[in-house]
């Protein structure tokens, strides 16, 4: 399975959301791995971007449908990223 990282914003609506049930990322994760995305590593962080997700997919497609789904709602925008470890890059380059 291949690594991502996820970096999420909240529309105005995912904001009021969250303000008035915060458990609701615990809803999405699971939500999530109906798309057969599997949430490995959540950080709510500071600056111009409101979550870092590091996920497990089987390949581009689900992480594709997964981010339409969820941005097709309404209330977040997602920039997905393909991750690769250091060593795998190195592997890759020989």
């Amino acid at each position: 399975m291949a690594k991502y990282i996820l970096l999420s914003t909240l529309t105005p609506e995912g904001q009021k959301t969250l303000k008035t049930k915060p458990e609701r990322i615990k809803e999405v994760n699971k939500e999530i791995e109906a798309y057969g995305v599997k949430v490995l590593e959540q950080y709510a962080v500071l600056g111009p971007y409101d979550f870092v997700n590091i996920v497990e997919a089987p390949d581009n497609d689900a992480v594709f449908k997964m981010s339409v789904e969820l941005g097709s709602r309404g209330t977040i925008k997602m920039l997905s990223m393909p991750a690769v470890t250091i060593d795998q890059l190195i592997k890759n380059l020989k």
